[in-house]
């Protein structure tokens, strides 16, 4: 009807590169286990975290093929190369625990339930690149694109804003932006804790209104024209006929048109 108005739909995010995870390179790093004499032998006991748990028994040949990071910490002439037990206190045991798992298999294991696997993406990324693992990266970040929901799609966009992550900060912006009552019936509102993110939600909210707000007045400006084209198109008839004479001239045939029978 005349009276729909049609919004246009809202502009794309900004378009970056998709993320492209390299093939497994397991068994090729296992290859340089061979004839390596550089390689240093036994394992390593990790304490692990501010509660210093215990991640026991891992080889450390096999974390110096897998990750420049470990490579250097376990070289000639650092003092970890001969240690029993290595302190690593910039995480948790359970990231640190998938970081290894990943490093001795290829295979990513980020938990269960919606929100457990965004966070742990979240910090296992971090962990990968403090330790020089690109891949595990990258599988990150494809997990973190994939999870972006109702529920996780406020506290991953305050994390990209924290991290700087580009990429993560436009599509959960452009979710938040077109699932709004979603994502405010999970509670995603209430988990707003940085400033600096509410204030571009709610510019992001603003844009959006006086976007709605140029094309309903569009949309009003072309209604009118719509209306207007009937007495346009009289006004510019070949017969010279005017909308005024026309209905004169309906008036006088009521007037003299002979009554009904019935």
């Amino acid at each position: 009807s005349l009276r729909q108005v049609c919004v246009s739909a809202p502009p794309p995010p900004p378009t970056f590169a998709p993320i492209v995870v390299p093939p497994s390179t397991l068994v090729a790093d296992l290859k340089k286990m061979r004839g390596d004499a550089s390689l240093p032998e036994g394992k390593a006991t990790f304490i692990v975290g501010d509660d210093e748990e215990r991640y026991e028994h891992v080889s450390k040949c096999v974390l110096c093929v897998r990750s420049v990071f470990f490579r250097t910490m376990f070289g000639i002439g650092m003092k970890e190369r001969d240690a029993a037990e290595v302190t690593v206190l910039e995480t948790d045991l359970a990231t640190f625990t998938a970081l290894i798992d990943y490093l001795c298999t290829d295979q990513l294991d980020l938990g269960e339930g919606e929100g457990e696997q965004a966070r742990r993406a979240l910090v296992l990324r971090e962990l990968a690149q403090m330790y020089q693992v690109p891949r595990l990266e990258l599988l990150c970040a494809q997990a973190l694109q994939e999870s972006v929901g109702p529920a996780s799609a406020v506290p991953l966009l305050e994390a990209a804003h924290t991290t700087g992550d580009g990429r993560l900060l436009a599509q959960c912006r452009r979710y938040v932006a077109d699932h709004a009552a979603e994502v405010r019936a999970s509670g995603g509102v209430e988990q707003l804790r940085d400033l600096g993110v509410a204030k571009g939600l709610l510019g992001d909210a603003l844009d959006q209104v006086a976007e709605l707000k140029g094309t309903v007045a569009a949309r009003d400006v072309e209604l009118e024209k719509v209306r207007a084209a009937p007495h346009a198109l009289l006004a510019r008839s070949p017969l010279g006929i005017s909308e005024s004479s026309v209905t004169a001239q309906r008036a006088v045939y009521r007037e003299r048109a002979p009554a009904t029978p019935f």
